[in-house]
């Protein structure tokens, strides 16, 4: 069995602006007041600390929002309390998202100082009129300039790019990616372009502004993609994230091997178990909600569930099976209790072992090449 770690993931809920197609916790805010937000997210650190004493925490993950716009002071702050509360594993991963706009690359270095060894860039695009679309705050030079300055500072750093965009070409992206191939450190995240509810792409695609590629060029992109990275060393390890040997992210494994992990922030969530029983856990959503939460009472906690065998069981194979690795099925059993194949049922799950999707053998269950293309249709044919 592979130990999946304990994480800390700490959410930073702010950005300079809100991106149209983004569905994640951010908001943008006139002025942050800096002080009073590192002194929030350390009570929310200390109490969390206090109902897991004793873990080793293994990766630590400042996400948002954009917490490259935190003040390195609150970054270096975050991690000293952390490893004054919880035991510190030596080989630990502490990884920072940021943008790659000059103001921010501007505190690289400042980061790598407070104790952060990973970064993760939203570049998104290596082209302009993309860039532009995406309604990023860089363009295609910044982001060159941001990858140089994150591999001169950082041991390990990643960066993002979003394809399946309107108009987009095989050979335009097969350029692109051989452009980012050549930039890529251990890490490259490449995400499919979606609709999510609520974004300011989901009212301009429902008015027709713009159309996605056709399901058939998004899928002949996503082979190019899984083909490309492939031949460069990249390997898909998870639906869309690719590394080199020992390149994987430490943290986001320990989401998808189903460990614990301790969220702190606006609308961080959690996976915890105590005793028995496997808590999850959701702080308050709104910033100035949990702000205010926190300053009364320590914490934004909002919710605190336990959770049973079978709630155990769904969300660890709908984790597990974005991974090449898929499910283990001595971990699947020592998390639920049960063999993998009790949490199924076998009529569905023999379909889809039939169909090429899903390989089930000593080792566990896994999606194939071709199920973790169709993951969505895949896990609710399982649900179903």
């Amino acid at each position: 069995m592979r130990d999946p770690g304990f994480a800390l993931y700490i959410h930073w809920p702010f950005c300079k602006s809100k991106c149209p197609y983004c569905d994640f916790n951010s908001h943008v805010r006139d002025g942050i007041a800096q002080e009073r937000w590192r002194q929030a997210l350390l009570a929310e650190l200390d109490h969390a600390a206090a109902e897991t004493a004793g873990q080793r925490v293994t990766s630590i993950f400042f996400g948002g929002g954009t917490p490259s716009l935190m003040e390195p002071a609150t970054v270096a702050a975050l991690i000293d309390r952390a490893a004054s509360r919880w035991s510190i594993d030596e080989n630990i991963e502490v990884t920072l998202e940021a943008n790659p706009t000059s103001v921010e690359s501007s505190r690289f270095a400042a980061l790598r100082q407070a104790g952060v060894n990973r970064l993760s860039l939203g570049v998104q695009a290596l082209d302009d009129r993309a860039l532009r679309f995406l309604g990023r705050g860089h363009d295609a030079a910044e982001a060159l300039a941001a990858i140089a300055l994150a591999e001169r500072h950082f041991a390990r750093y990643s960066f993002d790019l979003i394809y399946a965009r309107p108009e987009q070409t095989l050979p335009q992206w097969q350029a692109e990616l051989a452009r980012a191939v050549a930039l890529a450190g251990d890490h490259l995240s490449v995400y499919q372009l979606t609709i999510e509810a609520g974004t300011a792409f989901a009212a301009a695609h429902a008015r027709g502004d713009w159309a996605l590629p056709e399901e058939e060029l998004a899928g002949d992109l996503f082979e190019a993609t899984q083909d490309a990275l492939a031949k460069a060393g990249l390997a898909a390890y998870e639906i869309s994230n690719h590394a080199r040997p020992d390149g994987e992210c430490r943290h986001n494994l320990t989401y998808w091997r189903y460990g614990d992990y301790v969220g702190i922030g606006p609308g961080a969530h959690g996976r915890v178990a105590v005793g028995a029983d496997k808590l999850a856990t959701r702080r308050h959503r709104a910033p100035e909600t949990w702000l205010t939460a926190v300053e009364r009472q320590g914490h934004g906690m909002q919710e605190q569930i336990a959770l049973n065998a079978a709630e155990r069981a769904e969300e660890m194979l709908m984790m597990g099976l974005r991974l090449a690795e898929g499910v283990g099925r001595a971990r699947f059993r020592a998390e639920t209790g049960i063999e993998i194949e009790a949490a199924l049922e076998s009529g569905r799950l023999d379909d889809l072992i039939a169909g090429g999707f899903l390989v089930q053998d000593a080792q566990g269950l896994r999606a194939t090449a071709a199920g973790r293309q169709r993951l969505n249709a895949v896990l609710a044919a399982l649900a179903a």
